[in-house]
């Protein structure tokens, strides 16, 4: 191991570089080293089309702001391979706008690819992505035409083993890493203590050591050998090449705990070093989104495992908290998080207070054999059919996350979302709700733009879907969707039907939701 500069390490990066790069929505990402990469490029205008590959690739949603938006500049990044991509608007964007190739894949399916790579297998064999966009018979993976060409290899192909269908995603070869620990040693063995969670950081380093390339790590502080626990170690001496250390008066620039938490450089709740008082937690204000929370948290179920998605679904998590119920199960996240609450917004993936940290990896081989009882997701787009639609619609390009081996996995989807979106506003309280701007966009459409989750694997599957808005409830049919629930204070015809693309089912035994739901007060809900 070999202690460098961020500029030093930068110019590690070659032009064509096919370059994991660590970090996981709003946490571990290596900005000192991605900043230094920026400077380079500008500088020396290399280098170029560099093939990045990353899980859920981080951003903090602004457009100069951090994560994947550090290397935003045009030519920088030629193609992504990712599990998420939506986190940096410039990125998301250059591939809806066939700039930038991209490729998403399920985020399991990411995980275990980078173990393939690191094995030297030829790639990974799983039912995850069957009828939906990432089939080869839909789009294959591809986000756009750009990407068929870019890349040299096939994202995923159709096979058939014991007369039942598969799907084979390729696994490739990277020519370097860029990841974040919290210390190193002399020796180069890392520590991830001060990370919210586990990600790709040790099956990254596997890869590309395995693959002849070149693992950079970027840390806190650099510690004397045998300083760091054993049990503390997450990536060893012989998978690093190159740590970068942050200097101390940088650490809350380049270096943040999470980007849900940029005031404070280490929250140790976050890490389950200390518990706090889950009381402390703020209660989200009377909204659309808490009403959302409310109705979804009336389906948890006492001693569930339920994983929570990125977006609206957190607010779950905070009505469960703000009833006194939270102790009452277990909530997962996707990074690897069991138990906690959740953080909102940017934040998303870390927990206060959890129960215990799986890597991403070793928790989705848990979710593709079925062991959630239930799942809360968010859906940008629905139609006749019950497919729901995260990944790719209008001007934004998403991906889908670990959203596609959720849904394919766990019996029970509460999806959740505003009816309609960009404009709405609504007056709530005293247990009804009034609709008094519309939404510019329409969520229930005709048809999806991409199959992010396919209807009809869930009806052969015998799963119980349901879809949760503000002002209505649906369920999953033989037929399509059906109207069950309708919000007191809403006009069926006026503000459901009409605002729709199609008309769905409307069940016989059509219920108001419960009006404790729209009031200010507690709900006193019973799990």
């Amino acid at each position: 191991m070999q202690v460098i500069t961020a500029s030093q390490a930068a110019g590690l990066i070659q032009d064509n570089f096919v370059t994991g790069i660590g970090g996981s929505g709003g946490c571990s990402t290596p900005e000192y080293i991605l900043t230094a990469i920026a400077e380079r490029y500008k500088a020396d205008n290399s280098p170029r089309n560099i093939t990045v590959v990353a899980g859920i690739a981080p951003g903090d949603l602004r457009e100069d702001g951090l994560g994947f938006s550090i290397i935003r500049a045009p030519g920088l990044v030629g193609g992504i391979y990712a599990g998420h991509i939506g986190m940096s608007p410039a990125i998301g964007r250059g591939v809806a706008e066939n700039k930038i190739a991209g490729v998403c894949v399920p985020l399991g399916v990411y995980s275990q690819i980078l173990k393939a790579i690191a094995a030297q297998n030829p790639g990974v064999v799983s039912h995850v992505g069957l009828n939906t966009f990432a089939d080869p018979r839909l789009e294959g993976c591809f986000m756009n035409e750009l990407a068929r060409k870019f890349f040299k290899f096939k994202p995923v192909e159709l096979i058939n083993i014991n007369n039942k269908e598969f799907l084979f995603y390729n696994a490739f070869k990277l020519d370097a890493c860029i990841i974040r620990g919290s210390f190193a040693d002399e020796a180069g063995n890392i520590s991830l203590e001060r990370e919210p969670f586990l990600s790709e950081q040790q099956s990254m380093a596997a890869a590309v050591h395995n693959s002849g390339g070149i693992v950079i790590v970027q840390v806190l502080d650099i510690l004397k050998r045998g300083a760091i626990h054993p049990r503390k170690i997450h990536v060893q001496a012989h998978l690093v090449d190159y740590v970068v250390k942050v200097p101390a008066e940088l650490h809350n620039k380049f270096h943040v705990q999470c980007y849900g938490n940029l005031n404070h450089e280490y929250r140790p709740e976050l890490t389950g070093d200390i518990k706090i008082n889950l009381s402390e937690l703020k209660p989200m204000s009377l909204t659309p989104r808490k009403v959302c929370g409310r109705r979804g948290a009336m389906e948890l179920k006492a001693g569930a495992l339920i994983n929570l998605g990125i977006g609206m679904p957190d607010s779950v998590a905070s009505v469960a908290n703000e009833e006194c119920a939270a102790d009452k199960l277990t909530l997962s996240l996707e990074t690897g998080l069991f138990g906690g609450v959740p953080l909102q917004g940017v934040g998303f993936g870390a927990a206060a207070n959890p129960e215990a940290v799986y890597q991403v990896a070793d928790n989705f081989d848990l979710y593709d054999g079925g062991v959630l009882d239930m799942a809360v997701l968010g859906a940008a787009e629905i139609d006749e059919q019950g497919n729901v639609n995260v990944s790719k619609f209008g001007t934004r390009c998403m991906g889908p996350g670990g959203f596609i081996d959720i849904t394919q996995n766990t019996h029970k989807i509460c999806f959740m979302g505003t009816f309609t979106a960009n404009g709405l506003e609504c007056e709530i309280g005293g247990g009804k709700i009034k609709i008094l701007s519309e939404g510019r966009d329409r969520k229930f459409k005709k048809r999806v733009e991409q199959i992010t989750f396919a209807g009809q694997n869930a009806l052969l599957n015998k799963q119980d879907i349901i879809y949760i808005t503000e002002r209505a409830v649906f369920k999953l049919c033989d037929k399509g969707i059906e109207l069950i629930e309708i919000a007191p204070g809403i006009d069926l015809q006026r503000d459901i039907l009409a605002n729709m693309d199609f008309k769905p089912e409307i069940s016989q035994d059509l219920k108001l939701m419960d009006a404790r739901i729209f009031m200010a007060d507690k709900m006193n809900l019973k799990i």
